[in-house]
């Protein structure tokens, strides 16, 4: 422990205060040395003293409320866990309109069973252009469209009074280069020097370029971007991975990682209780590499996981990583030798399997991804999804694709064709491709649940045969996400079946993402039919509802337990398997076709033992051993 802390703490947070904090210190004292020296070498003797210090500044300044939160998860820390924490998903404009009245809407997701709240980007962004809010020029301030920070801190505190939690965006790779760190480092400020990358010439930009994949290569291609004022008025080429507005930190300065540190502790004192980590796979680079999943961005990213744990021990992270199933489980600690990193990270590739299933009919790639991917250490979860505010990439690997017959490049570009609606024979879905790369047809999908489930064009023909398998179709893939452990996630607008938005087009700064047709505001005239169980809107609430009762009572559906995926006789029929040391069994069931099919009973029910606790058609008749399970039908069955 670094000299004098004890006394520090003694001094700043009284004995018993004290005490706990030099405990969680001590706990994690041999992690955090061992980053920084992996990190910064000969440096990590002075920034381990500076870096505890930072950490008790936060301690020290931590409001009471959030110190008794601290001590009640202290003693269960697997509280985000629990089957009773179900999320939703919203941007609060499009959501309520501003922060100061979405306290007054909390009913509404109370009645969904909502424990815990994604709020989308409303840290300040750069004026104009701003990736959708992740381009932040203030750390410390609220969008002023949205309201202050004195608002979001009252919306944790009214989140915590009704059993909820706050979870917010942190954009860790960059900067606005509005951002004050940006400023001050243009204008060669030696407080700020070393906090972004900038190269005279073309040489090594060039270099890095040859490796690292483009991530919006139609309109802002390559890594780097010309900015004239760099380097002292000279012109250089300022690392810009994203856009060129965004400028990467350069978390090879020591001095970024403790900035970094200091803005997470900051806003964990104003509330936030899970801080969704984004971009975390670009945050640190190397020549000769893809800049991605490098294993010092992994020690970043577990080091300041420490120290804002030393600091605010009720809060956590969630690995905002688009990648590889085999890359995606090391942000959750599962390296050689596990070290604590994120709590929580997207299950990006089931919702990826999922839809592929349902283009298919067909659950063989499902199984086989899913069955050969690497367990993730217990004291994690994954959060569930359907749809989130991005585009769908379609992670599906040559790989698997070869293992069940299917070339993964011609896989890839039917799932375009199929949910763009350029399929012949498709269920007609409303999808649009976004970011398509026409040299190398690579491209991904937007658009709404509904609307790319084919409800509607089902509404604009007035086929009600087509409404009703759409229908069907967005209740399976809720029912496998939140029957799949780990903490499901309700995307605004999907429990009233909204639709593709196109009001978008009219704002000129959102028509060119054409992402923002699934970001529609929630429509609160809709939510009023809700009641009505004869709409559309009342059929889709009344389900929701009944998943989050029915997961509330099942164990087995906690995280810190796998699922298994099982093979019960039919390609068309996903089946999983959940076992938990005190709730027992748990087996779900989803048959992605739109035709019945038949399962092994045995397999699903615990041989004819396990009552069905939830599912789309009541309970499923068994004819010759077999479970008959019809088109597009699912169900949830448990060890009494």
């Amino acid at each position: 422990m670094p000299p004098g802390l004890a006394d520090e703490a003694a001094a700043a947070l009284g004995e018993d205060e004290a005490d706990a904090f030099l405990a969680r210190a001590g706990l994690v004292l041999p992690d955090v040395a061992a980053a920084l020296e992996r990190l910064y070498g000969d440096r990590a003797g002075d920034l381990l003293g500076r870096a505890l210090r930072t950490a008790l500044q936060a301690a020290a300044e931590r409001p009471t409320a959030l110190r008794r939160l601290d001590r009640r998860r202290e003693i269960d820390p697997g509280w985000f866990q629990s089957p009773r924490v179900q999320g939703y998903v919203c941007y609060v404009d499009r959501f309520c309109g501003t922060l100061r009245e979405l306290p007054g809407k909390l009913d509404h997701l109370e009645a969904l069973g909502t424990t815990y709240l994604h709020l989308m980007p409303l840290l300040r962004p750069r004026e104009g252009e701003n990736d959708g809010g992740y381009a932040v020029a203030d750390y410390r301030a609220v969008d002023p469209r949205l309201g202050t920070m004195a608002d979001l801190e009252a919306v944790a505190a009214t989140l915590h009074g009704r059993g909820m939690s706050l979870c917010i965006d942190l954009v860790l790779n960059h900067t606005a280069r509005e951002h004050r760190w940006a400023r001050g480092w243009l204008a060669g400020d030696p407080a700020y020097a070393g906090f972004y990358t900038a190269f005279p010439d073309r040489q090594l930009p060039d270099a890095y370029d040859a490796t690292i994949p483009e991530v919006f290569p139609d309109r802002a291609p390559g890594s780097f971007s010309w900015v004239p004022e760099a380097l002292g008025g000279a012109g250089g080429w300022v690392w810009t991975t994203f856009w060129p507005y965004q400028w990467d930190l350069d978390y090879t300065n020591p001095e970024v990682t403790l900035a970094v540190l200091g803005e997470i502790t900051w806003l964990a004192n104003r509330g936030v209780d899970v801080f969704r980590m984004d971009a975390v796979p670009f945050m640190w680079k190397r020549l000769g590499t893809t800049g991605q999943n490098l294993p010092e961005a992994h020690v970043l990213l577990q080091l300041l996981h420490a120290l804002t744990r030393v600091a605010a021990p009720g809060v956590v992270f969630k690995a905002e990583a688009i990648v590889a199933p085999d890359d995606l489980v090391q942000y959750l600690g599962a390296h050689e030798r596990y070290r604590p990193e994120c709590e929580l990270a997207y299950h990006n590739q089931l919702m990826v399997l999922l839809w592929s299933s349902l283009a298919t009919g067909d659950a063989r790639l499902a199984r086989q991804a899913l069955g050969r991917m690497r367990p993730i250490p217990p004291a994690t979860t994954w959060c569930t999804y359907v749809r989130g505010h991005d585009d769908i990439g379609w992670a599906v690997t040559d790989a698997d694709a070869a293992a069940v017959g299917l070339d993964g490049f011609a896989h890839r570009r039917f799932l375009n064709d199929f949910y763009s609606g350029r399929f012949v024979g498709s269920f007609v879905a409303r999808g649009a491709l976004f970011q398509e790369n026409e040299a190398t047809g690579d491209a991904r999908i937007s658009g709404t649940t509904a609307s790319l489930c084919g409800i509607e064009d089902a509404l604009d023909r007035g086929d009600d045969a087509a409404l009703e398998a759409g229908l069907r179709r967005l209740g399976l893939l809720y029912a496998v996400v939140y029957g799949f452990g780990g903490i499901p996630l309700l995307y605004s607008g999907d429990e009233l079946a909204q639709r593709n938005d196109a009001g978008y087009l009219a704002d000129p700064a959102l028509a060119p993402d054409n992402r923002w047709m699934h970001r529609p505001p929630l429509d609160w005239a809709a939510t009023a039919r809700a009641g009505d169980p004869r709409s559309l809107e009342g059929r889709v609430t009344a389900l929701v509802r009944r998943l989050a009762d029915a997961r509330r009572g099942q164990p087995a559906l906690a995280g810190g337990t796998e699922s298994e995926v099982v093979d019960a006789g039919s390609d068309a029929v996903l089946v999983w398997r959940r076992r938990h040391p005190r709730g027992g069994t748990f087996v779900g069931l989803a048959n992605v076709s739109a035709r019945p099919q038949t399962v092994d009973a045995d397999t699903v029910t615990g041989f004819g033992t396990f009552p069905c606790v939830a599912g789309s058609d009541g309970a499923l008749p068994v004819e010759d051993g077999r479970l008959v399970v019809p088109g597009l039908g699912w169900a949830w069955y448990a060890e009494p």
